[in-house]
């Protein structure tokens, strides 16, 4: 094949081993802290059927689905969420799950629309939720799921903004504006964190709103407060261990999407300027909508691609660069078996260790692998040291080399 034409499809991504790494310990981190607040692992098919993902109408997201007629004749497509799929897991499974059922959810999702910063046509979906429960306690515990993930992975100055559909509807009637334009004027407010007001209030003129309904529109967000539902919510994550520095009510918050049926809420790292790095809220008739079982719900969809930009831009990766493991090369191949055995016993006691794979490759050519590779030791065994029960144990970051009894060897490389 002509190499220039060896890429990737646009909006499509290869992650070499040092990215695919980070992406791994992002994973490994949420898993841990979705485990300790109780929540259940879910996987559901990349493919499913079409009707199931867009009902028989075929809405707006159908455009933005990779769809076709697999061999047996059947409509299908790959997942661009995990909520529908989700929502079919409950339809059929309702009984066999603990009510109510936490779940989490770490799975490759697509979407056929124009990739731009920050967006791709296929990524991973993190979502966390709660099936079941409709009390302000779920939703404090979503929320004080969602502090504690940003402080587990070392976040200092990152704030979740909170609020509640409903003011917003109240305080479009306290503005009258006309209810077939609510859901317009909602999608609007909710780009004042990328927009100025008179940006926004030209687009509020544009789908048809007064001077004066906007105008009283602004007022009304700049002096709401907290609602009673709210506030039990906040009253519950300090009781849960959020910080009052970290949780913040704003009455502009929106959340584009129109299913949110109460508490909205994203989250935003000081220092990391693209945008909101997490997202939800509650939606009680969602699940009904797409599956027929009326399930109240509140969870959120992680932003992955965010998250792990920001972690790099604030070095919060352990140990990047440093050099970690063992490469046992082969003397020759006279002297192979030595070095299977002590490989074999550097990895019975978990040390990372790999042998060459070509025993008459030149010593050269292994250090050379293993520098390239970020290989902190390497451990020669020639005729000598098979003779004398020893290595030579070589320290590729300091250079240092030194003869080790074999007994001594793998105390040494731990306790270093």
């Amino acid at each position: 094949m002509d190499k220039a034409k060896l890429q990737t499809l646009k909006g499509f991504r290869d992650f070499l081993p040092a990215e695919a790494r980070k992406r791994q310990y992002l994973v490994d981190k949420l898993k841990q802290v979705f485990e300790l607040f109780g929540f259940e692992p879910l996987e559901t098919p990349a493919l499913e059927y079409k009707e199931i993902l867009f009902g028989k109408s075929g809405e707006e997201t159908d455009k933005l689905a990779y769809s076709f007629t697999d061999q047996g004749g059947r409509e299908v497509a790959l997942r661009y969420d995990q909520t529908v799929p989700t929502a079919r897991v409950l339809g059929m499974y309702q009984n066999n799950l603990p009510m109510p059922f936490r779940r989490y959810q770490i799975q490759n999702a697509w979407r056929a629309e124009n990739p731009q910063s920050g967006r791709y046509r296929e990524f991973l979906q993190c979502d966390a939720d709660i099936y079941g429960s409709p009390t302000p306690i779920a939703d404090a515990e979503i929320i004080s799921l969602t502090a504690y993930i940003y402080k587990f992975l070392g976040f200092k100055n990152f704030k979740i903004y909170i609020n509640d559909r409903k003011i917003l509807f109240e305080l479009m009637n306290f503005a009258s504006i006309p209810e077939n334009l609510q859901f317009t004027t909602v999608s609007a407010i909710d780009k004042l964190d990328r927009k100025s007001e008179d940006e926004v209030s030209d687009d509020l003129k544009g789908i048809g709103l007064s001077t004066e309904s906007i105008k009283h529109l602004f007022h009304h967000l700049s002096e709401s407060e907290p609602n009673n539902y709210l506030k039990e919510i906040l009253k519950y994550a300090n009781g849960l261990g959020v910080d009052d520095d970290n949780i913040s009510f704003q009455a502009r918050l929106a959340r584009g999407l129109d299913y949110y049926t109460g508490l909205i809420f994203e989250v935003k790292i000081d220092e990391y300027k693209v945008g909101s790095v997490l997202g939800g809220g509650r939606y009680d008739k969602l699940i009904e909508k797409l599956s027929g079982t009326n399930i109240p719900a509140v969870g959120f969809g992680l932003g992955f691609d965010r998250t792990l930009e920001a972690m790099d831009m604030l070095k919060l990766f352990p140990d990047e660069g440093k050099r970690k493991g063992v490469l046992v090369t082969i003397f020759s191949p006279e002297f192979s078996e030595a070095s299977f055995s002590t490989t074999k016993s550097l990895r019975d006691t978990n040390i990372e260790a790999e042998i060459f794979p070509d025993e008459n490759a030149k010593l050269e050519k292994q250090l050379k692998y293993a520098d390239k590779k970020g290989i902190k030791w390497l451990i020669v065994i020639g005729p000598e040291e098979v003779e004398k029960n020893t290595v030579i144990l070589k320290n590729l970051k300091t250079g240092h080399q030194e003869d080790v009894k074999l007994n001594d060897l793998i105390n040494k490389l731990k306790s270093d």
